[in-house]
């Protein structure tokens, strides 16, 4: 694949660059902003990363007369397909990487393998009783790690729990592994499921719903860019946002440069019809509008293009900014769409993530994406149990 950059003042006019250059063939990799670009005399800009296969007919391009850039074009165009390659391992491998909480009083080391089974004690390769100076030490090793975990801003009832389980296995428990048993015993707690991108006889519908302002609109493109770019699919969008102003906007921009086919249903009654003329589809994506968990007619407007929509998967975006009653609440109220995965957006936003592990604990629904930013399609993260255990507990995003 041959990949080049396009920097203007507008993601229309750098999209106008990408199609007279590539052509129509050509796919956006990803978007992005740039502020104060001095090329532009600091004027905010947008750069954009298209891609185009090898073997597609290039004649305007390769006609062009070569310079002495072109070397430095070639060893672009591989970094840059050795960044999509990255970006495929993120999006679709899980997040194995687990890192221990750092200790004041000294740098922590490095962390053991999280244990995938609690170690079972017989009598005869149980450890002797720990003496009361060990027990001592141990119980202030779990009063750090409970608050640890309440300044996380994890409920003080499943903080009891994780302490709780960790004090059945107190004779294993050492200062250098505790960190990675309660990583572990986290990472039991929180359900997760994988996003199948493959071919099937069937078109795939997946319709995303939540709250205004939690990046729906956006993390459908993400996952309409991975699905046709990293899985060669026949992706469709479909829209049924008429509500708020601008929304078709921005997703028919979005369509227009990455080539992917949208349309919108004003009504209930067109979706049938609609979704007919996307019969050759692998994947069609929906985004609906956003709704106020405190909005019964409004939901239940939802509920009724869902009802025509017959969605193979919903799935409840949330903020990770949000609060844990705010999340509650959202997530109780948008029962009645009948969602069977969860999306968290704005990780970057966040200042905490113990709300993650509430809502798992309460709800028992599976996360399927995490998203950090605003970049199309790099900030998207398949969920992991590990890796969301990890951030939970270490306030931290692992890279």
């Amino acid at each position: 694949m041959q990949i080049k950059k396009y920097i203007a003042l507008t993601l229309k006019e750098a999209a106008s660059q990408m199609k007279k250059e590539l052509g129509d063939e050509a796919i956006v990799l990803s978007t992005r902003i740039i502020d104060d670009d001095p090329r532009y005399g600091d004027k905010r800009v947008f750069e954009l990363t298209a891609g185009i296969e090898d073997d597609y007919d290039r004649t305007a391009i390769e006609s062009k007369p070569k310079s002495k850039a072109s070397s430095l074009d070639r060893a672009q165009d591989k970094r840059y397909a050795n960044e999509l390659k990255d970006l495929s391992e993120k999006i679709f491998t899980p997040q194995k990487e687990t890192k221990t909480r750092q200790h004041n009083t000294a740098a922590a080391a490095t962390p053991k393998p999280i244990p995938q089974k609690q170690p079972a004690a017989t009598a005869t390769q149980r450890p002797s009783s720990k003496p009361k100076q060990s027990l001592d030490a141990l119980e202030r090793e779990l009063k750090e790690v409970s608050d640890t975990l309440i300044q996380r801003e994890v409920h003080r009832r499943i903080t009891e729990a994780i302490i709780n389980q960790l004090r059945k296995y107190s004779d294993f428990l050492q200062p250098s592994n505790i960190d990675n048993y309660v990583i572990s015993t986290i990472s039991s707690m929180i359900p997760v499921s994988s996003f199948e991108v493959q071919k099937k006889q069937k078109t795939k519908v997946i319709a995303l719903v939540g709250p205004t302002g939690v990046g729906k609109t956006t993390c459908i493109a993400k996952l309409a860019v991975i699905s046709k770019i990293l899985h060669n699919l026949n992706i469709g969008l479909v829209s049924l946002d008429t509500f708020r102003l601008g929304a078709i906007d921005q997703l028919k921009i979005f369509s227009e440069i990455s080539n992917i086919e949208l349309r919108v249903a004003y009504e209930p009654q067109e979706i049938p019809n609609l979704l007919a003329g996307f019969k050759k589809k692998d994947i069609v994506f929906v985004d609906t509008a956003g709704r106020s968990q405190n909005n019964a007619e409004l939901l239940k407007d939802t509920k009724k293009f869902l009802s025509y929509l017959k969605a193979d998967d919903i799935y409840l975006v949330l903020s990770a900014t949000s609060t844990t009653k705010h999340a509650l609440d959202v997530a109780e109220k948008f029962k009645v769409l009948n969602y069977n995965g969860i999306v968290f957006t704005k990780l970057d936003e966040a200042v905490s993530f113990g709300n993650i592990l509430n809502l798992a604990v309460n709800y028992n629904i599976p996360v399927t994406y995490l998203t950090n930013g605003q970049v199309i399609p790099d900030d998207i993260i398949a969920a992991d149990s590990e890796f969301i255990a990890n951030m939970i507990y270490t306030g931290k995003i692992s890279k």
